[in-house]
């Protein structure tokens, strides 16, 4: 029964996890096409680095909550632009963008949705398992 409850604990969990992830990916796509005067000032993409913990109140160490190890920085260098009409273009007439492709954002947040949906599901899951097996003791 123990092991029902600890089902809760890492999906819990993996919704946190992934909302955390899809707010990444939703500050990434607000920031796409953000323009800055040099490549340091330009915003860098994020990324979510998930981890595994073990549940050491587990005996049979299957339940495996993750947490956000870290949330790091795109190594990808920013994008110059020649637009020396821009209110951010420097003295050569370049802005320079992140190096952010929206496309693999979007297949990101998708999957953080259906990983979220995933994990509810889950959930409601299990709770219809327990309120059955309570259901059975009380025949």
């Amino acid at each position: 029964m123990s092991n029902l409850f600890s089902i809760f604990n890492t999906s819990a969990s993996a919704l946190t996890a992934q909302s955390v992830r899809l707010n990444t990916v939703a500050s990434n796509l607000a920031n796409a096409s953000t323009a800055a005067k040099t490549p340091e000032e330009t915003y860098k993409s994020k990324q979510v680095l998930f981890q595994t913990v073990l549940d050491r109140e587990d005996p049979d160490q299957a339940a495996m909550p993750v947490r956000v190890a870290d949330i790091v920085d795109s190594p990808a260098l920013p994008i110059p632009t020649y637009e020396p009409n821009h209110p951010q273009a420097n003295e050569d007439g370049y802005v320079f963008r992140p190096a952010i492709s929206v496309v693999e954002e979007m297949a990101n947040m998708m999957s953080a949705s259906r990983s979220y949906e995933a994990n509810v599901e889950v959930m409601n899951t299990t709770r219809q398992l327990l309120e059955r097996t309570l259901r059975v003791g009380q025949s």
